[in-house]
């Protein structure tokens, strides 16, 4: 099956152009009957494989369901290898299922991560809305394969992925293998469960991109003749060295919050970010907890360890290398294996799984080696370790106007449980042993289902309480260095205006100078009843509606179980009063507004 043409990543295009210019070649040369296809001449940054004709591949569609761009790079990343292996790959959004045309049959890969609580992200939510619904068509025709992208430290791992799976098979579709599941640690189970679906898909061992002879696939030499995908982003290894330059408190007297602003110099890291991108900062554990750690473990801190062919000092791989706050299962199960007495062993049931959240909240991995009689053996407990990962902050400055700086806004998170004092792992970090003379190991993680509207002239509606005006200091700056005319509307509130009302004097000169045109508040604790930015939303409803309908995009960021929820069922309370729709209207304004990508989030 030799490869269909398309457009290589080094053609002049942006991404969207590349994917419907690969999607029309994939769909016109599969289309053509074997045996009368035209021979076709190359041209300037047209991939063609040699020999006068061109023969058909196999079509595969590749959906992709993607909050900070993770699934969605996958996704790209696996098509790379389809068309390698003959196939003709498309890749689109879930959203995009009309485009997708499932009933068509075929076969598809859906990769997708979840958000909130087992909910699919956002550029999935119309998908799912429309195969649960009764208007989905039988799916017969179908083959297909999921694979979620998760963390086992939410109770619904994965459960996007869950519910498309069970779903699809509930429609007549034919599962292809079964479901994978990948933790924070994708990498290695997305290369297992890749290779088998290849192989389930006919790709012999000699069509992969590696051969005895040691070729290199992305650069990275295999010798085994293995299927394997290029190599994955957000990793520590992909980090940038960065230098401080600034840190700032913003919370002021009174507040029960520390909310610090950084600056970093991006100066010789050749580190480039998009406003609505978010940061990914390498953090090191704090060295209090690393000694309480070594303590409960009765080791001294010098024992040599060994992992990923490295070795270094315990204390070092305590400090630099793994997560010791919060527990991954294995190791739940190995302590309560350990103390069968303990309340812990008696909650590791499925059906006690909002029991054991509910215990777990508050403690780490200290509290729970403190359960045992005898120290964890070092050589057993290592293993059940989770590798420490990067954290990720929304970004809250623009490049145009802050050209090789990246700022953040950050809370830094500290509070007392079960008799301990306990810290946030980054924040902390941050905001106490970060040296202004030393580089900071960073990152840019792109976010590519958030993104400033191109059209300067659109209005903006922003809502973002708390730390979560941090992209929208980075639009308004952006929009501020452009000259964009755009009206622009921000909902902002957090528990104390005294206290909390971070980059003040930014934001009321912005609304002065008019770049600003409403900057509405809502501090919940400065009056009897609580009000939030939904609450301002909902007084403002016609207004916000006459927004909406002259062009507005509508902006969220903040939490994705309560705040960015709550935001969510206002938006559609006003287009169903203010916009005199249905509720079944409302929620199809809604799902354009996502589809024509007005309506973005950033929810965490």
């Amino acid at each position: 099956m030799p490869p269909v043409p398309y457009i290589p990543e080094t053609a002049p295009f942006t991404a969207e152009q590349r994917a419907w210019l690969n999607g029309f070649l994939a769909g016109l040369f599969s289309q053509l009957p074997a045996g009368t296809r035209p021979g076709v001449a190359p041209s300037p940054g047209l991939a063609l494989p040699t020999g006068s004709a061109v023969e058909p591949a196999e079509p595969l569609l590749i959906l992709f369901g993607s909050q900070t761009g993770t699934a969605e790079g996958l996704a790209r990343r696996v098509a790379q290898e389809a068309r390698r292996h003959g196939f003709a790959p498309r890749v689109l959004a879930l959203n995009d299922y009309e485009q997708a045309n499932l009933a068509a049959g075929g076969q598809a890969i859906i990769i997708s991560s979840t958000w909130g609580d087992g909910d699919p992200p956002d550029n999935a939510a119309n998908f799912w809305s429309w195969l649960n619904s009764g208007v989905a068509p039988p799916l017969q025709a179908l083959r297909f394969a999921v694979l979620g992208l998760g963390d086992r430290n939410y109770s619904d791992f994965c459960g996007a992925s869950k519910k498309f799976d069970a779903r699809l098979e509930a429609l007549g579709a034919k599962r292809l293998i079964p479901r994978g599941e990948c933790d924070v640690d994708y990498e290695a189970t997305a290369r297992t469960w890749l290779s088998t679906l290849w192989d389930k898909l006919g790709v012999a061992p000699s069509r992969s991109t590696t051969n005895g002879a040691g070729a290199k696939v992305n650069g990275a030499a295999s010798t085994n003749g293995s299927i394997s995908i290029p190599a994955l982003p957000r990793n520590k290894s992909s980090t940038v060295p960065a230098r401080p330059l600034k840190n700032v408190l913003l919370s002021k007297p009174g507040s029960a919050k520390e909310i610090r602003h950084y600056e970093i110099s991006l100066e010789g890291s050749g580190l480039a970010y998009e406003v609505g991108d978010a940061l990914g900062v390498a953090p090191l554990n704090c060295p209090c907890l690393v000694d309480e750690l070594l303590a409960a473990l009765k080791c001294k801190g010098d024992e040599p360890v060994t992992f990923d062919d490295t070795t270094v000092a315990l204390r070092e791989a305590l400090a630099r290398h793994f997560d010791i706050t919060k527990p991954a299962p294995d190791l739940l199960a190995a302590i309560a294996l350990r103390a069968p007495g303990s309340e812990l062993a008696t909650m590791l049931e499925p059906k006690r799984a909002a029991d054991l959240k509910q215990w777990l909240c508050g403690r780490d991995i200290l509290d729970l080696l403190r359960l045992l009689q005898e120290p964890f053996p070092l050589e057993e407990f290592l293993p059940l370790l989770r590798k420490l990962a990067p954290r990720l902050y929304s970004i809250s400055s623009s490049p145009k106007a802050h050209p090789g700086e990246v700022h953040l806004t950050v809370s830094t998170v500290r509070y007392q449980s079960f008799g301990r004092n306990r810290k946030g792992v980054a924040s902390t970090f941050l905001a106490e042993r970060v040296d202004l003379h030393k580089a900071l190991k960073v990152f840019a993680q792109p976010s590519p289902g958030f993104r400033l509207s191109a059209k300067g002239e659109a209005p903006l509606i922003m809502v973002g309480p708390g730390t979560s005006i941090a992209p929208f200091r980075a639009f308004l700056h952006e929009r501020q260095i452009t000259g964009a005319k755009g009206r622009n509307w921000l909902f902002f509130g957090d528990q104390k205006q005294a206290g909390d009302f971070l980059y003040q004097e930014e934001l009321t000169a912005w609304l002065k100078g008019g770049l600003l045109t409403r900057l509405d508040l809502a501090f919940s604790r400065d009056q009897p009843e609580k009000i939030y930015v939904q609450h301002r939303m909902l007084e403002n409803a016609a207004r916000l509606w006459s927004w909406l309908e002259d062009g507005a995009h509508f902006y969220v960021c903040g939490d994705a179980s309560r705040m960015a929820r709550d935001v969510d069922t206002a938006l559609h309370a006003i287009v169903e009063k203010a916009g005199c729709k249905s509720a079944d209207g409302a929620r199809a304004y809604v799902a354009k507004l996502k589809t024509d990508k007005r309506y973005q989030r950033d929810v965490y």
